[in-house]
């Protein structure tokens, strides 16, 4: 299963890397299409944009480690270990209850955009969007599992190779 985990973390950093170089390589077409031709290219800035916010999602969803997330964690680092464990499933529940629950109204707003399409390639903004979805769904998951394994504390060692705590 770790070997599974491995592959699919690889994965979506290649992914994330290949948005990445798509959008550095969209960015030197606007550059020289601009600067040495002078012909601007409408299309290049709403997929460098598109990229942009697909990159940012996916990267948060896929690519992050827990350890790599910004957090407020003054008083858990200096707190015993059962009260970050405590503090730790609190903080789960919360944000995994906070997206389940915004969830449904997130992908019906998401969902009514499909009437409007991008100024330049004509996409449909639903389409743009939907990756937030899909962030949301990981989210969820990511942090039931994270409560999980504060409260089963041996969980964590069918997937990862930290000791559980």
């Amino acid at each position: 299963m770790k070997r599974v985990l491995r592959v699919l973390q690889s994965t979506a950093d290649n992914i994330a890397a290949a948005t990445l170089a798509a959008m550095f390589i969209i960015f030197i077409v606007q550059i020289i299409s601009r600067y040495f031709f002078n012909m601007p290219l409408a299309w290049t800035e709403e997929v460098c944009i598109t990229l942009w916010l697909w990159l940012v999602f996916w990267a948060s969803a896929f690519c992050l480690k827990e350890n790599d997330h910004i957090r407020f964690d003054v008083l858990y680092t200096i707190s015993p270990r059962k009260i970050q464990r405590a503090f730790a499933l609190i903080a789960a529940l919360g944000i995994a209850g906070t997206m389940a629950y915004a969830f449904l109204p997130t992908w019906d707003y998401i969902s009514f955009y499909k009437i409007k399409k991008s100024a330049n390639l004509r996409i449909p903004l639903n389409y743009v969007f939907s990756i937030y979805g899909l962030f949301m769904i990981v989210i969820v998951l990511r942090y039931s599992w994270s409560a999980l394994t504060q409260v089963f504390p041996r969980l964590n060692s069918l997937f990862s190779d930290e000791n559980p705590s």
